[in-house]
């Protein structure tokens, strides 16, 4: 997507072929900011300490993460430990896991003077297999947004509802939740996104805003209670929204509060779609609740926000007392029975056991 007049990707290599480029999300939308990271130490702390974020950015920043290992030492000792240093960085998204296992497996046969070109190769293929992945989920869900676009009457938007930040800041581009947002505003369809904040973090304030007026998408921003009350009144058309995990039966595991969305849009008749390349789906798991790890990050990030003072310093304040200690589960897991439909890059899947592997035979 652009920014200003210039074309981004979230993640690129940088000119020493060596080292990546990354946008620095923790200061958006207030500064615009490029990090260069060349250790793997470095991959690791953009990871878990979201300078990435978004479950395929996160497995495609692990992917460079392997190749900048194998260019220092392409030992077997050395890709195994940097499988398990950059596996443990964030527990839930499976895009992290499965982009380790991707690179693991390409490069265990080759030999180790082979490795580090082989391995830039293929995190660059990967990336590029998500913009493709996302491009396809965007045309999928377009066909959606046009159905509910021509029961309007003329001109009328087709008013969509977002939680957190599923877009292209949070893949290498076009996003998975707004890549048929963004393709809709392309073919002048009306839409109009409600912007959940997401807190606690206000993904969607920050990042999912930020995106939207940028491309020109008219959007407004919401307090994360407000969607059931908007649904109550028939002011959302649709909900989309995206994954970090999704279970072999159509469980959904996605950012804190997605569940309730989900509740709000089932009790008043909302179609609930949640959008997802197919790396993102957990072929091994199949009881969301159950099975799923659901990473607890600090409570700080409760207790703490971040935002522009009126003299436009970029500052952290306290919202509640200093003694009060904060609880900071990080994602919730949406079942399959409240999930309208799984938009892929194949096509719109039933949330079923039955409805993925029609979809994915391969995988049956």
């Amino acid at each position: 997507m652009n920014v200003g007049e210039r074309h981004y990707r979230t993640i690129w290599l940088s000119d020493d072929k060596r080292s990546v480029e990354i946008i620095d999300q923790r200061w958006l939308p207030h500064e615009f900011r490029v990090e260069t990271i060349g250790t793997v130490a470095g991959v690791a702390t953009a990871i878990r300490d979201m300078w990435v974020r978004g479950a395929p950015l996160i497995g495609v920043t692990a992917a460079y993460g392997v190749a900048i290992q194998m260019k220092d030492d392409p030992s077997d000792e050395a890709l195994d430990a940097v499988w398990e240093t950059l596996n443990r960085t964030r527990p839930t998204a499976i895009n992290l896991r499965w982009a380790l296992d991707e690179m693991r497996r390409f490069l265990k046969p080759l030999a180790p003077e082979e490795r580090a070109e082989a391995a830039y190769r293929r995190a660059a293929e990967i990336a590029d297999e998500d913009v493709g992945l996302n491009r396809a989920i965007g045309e999928n869900g377009l066909a959606i947004i046009k159905e509910i676009a021509a029961r309007k009457q003329q001109g009328e938007s087709v008013n969509i509802l977002t939680h957190c930040n599923a877009g292209w800041l949070a893949t290498v581009d076009y996003g998975t939740a707004t890549a048929p947002i963004y393709l809709a505003t392309e073919a002048g369809i009306p839409v109009h996104v409600y912007v959940d904040e997401t807190r606690p973090r206000n993904q969607g304030a920050q990042l999912t805003a930020w995106e939207m007026a940028g491309h020109g998408v008219p959007h407004t921003l919401i307090v994360d209670n407000a969607g059931g009350h908007l649904m109550q009144h028939g002011d959302i058309d649709m909900v989309i929204v995206g994954t970090d995990r999704t279970t072999a039966n159509g469980d959904v595991c996605n950012k804190i509060g997605t569940y309730l969305k989900a509740l709000a849009a089932a009790d008043n008749d909302v179609p609930f779609y949640v959008a997802l390349p197919s790396p993102t789906i957990d072929w091994t798991v199949t009881d969301g609740l159950a099975e799923i790890p659901i990473e607890e990050r600090s409570g700080d990030e409760v207790s703490l926000v971040w935002g522009k003072t009126a003299d436009g310093k970029i500052a952290q304040v306290r919202v509640s007392p200093d003694a009060t200690p904060a609880a900071n589960p990080a994602f919730d897991v949406t079942p399959a029975r409240l999930v309208t439909g799984l938009i892929t890059e194949r096509g719109v899947a039933k949330a079923s056991r039955e409805g993925l592997k029609a979809m994915f035979p391969e995988r049956g």
